[in-house]
């Protein structure tokens, strides 16, 4: 299985993003739709995994100020989870946030992934919100 990986900022991008958004966090997890539509996805990287030209996976970089981003979004459909598309997804937007000179990245995941994003170099940070049943925990990799 070849994975593609693309990153970048276009309206094509983002609306794909946005379907496989839907399909994971709202339709399968119900995290209300006006959770995940932020606002911050014109001001966003966004990550996308193709398998075959059909996009399975995508994550965003939104862009702070001083050079600080947050990573979120990651959503693979379900079909597809297990196979390691997420973590080059990861991987290509801290390639990115590199490349832009991103100094802090901060995430709120889902606090069963704590360890997961660890090997990334993230570091737990506190508790914060939950979002239906799910809890959240900040994490934070500063360079």
């Amino acid at each position: 299985m070849k994975v593609k990986i693309v990153v970048n900022k276009t309206q094509n991008s983002i609306e794909i993003s946005q379907t496989i958004r839907n399909e994971v966090f709202v339709q399968e997890q119900d995290i209300p739709v006006e959770l995940d539509l932020d606002g911050l996805d014109n001001h966003s990287y966004h990550a996308l995994a193709y398998i075959n030209d059909t996009a399975v996976g995508a994550a965003r970089l939104a862009l702070l100020e001083n050079h600080n981003a947050v990573m979120a979004r990651v959503a693979i459909t379900k079909n597809h989870r297990g196979k390691g598309i997420a973590a080059k997804l990861i991987k290509s937007l801290l390639v990115k946030a590199e490349q832009l000179n991103i100094n802090n990245i901060e995430i709120h995941a889902h606090a069963y992934l704590r360890e997961y994003y660890e090997t990334f170099g993230f570091k737990y940070i506190k508790q914060v919100e939950k979002v239906g049943e799910h809890q959240l925990i900040k994490m934070c990799l500063t360079r």
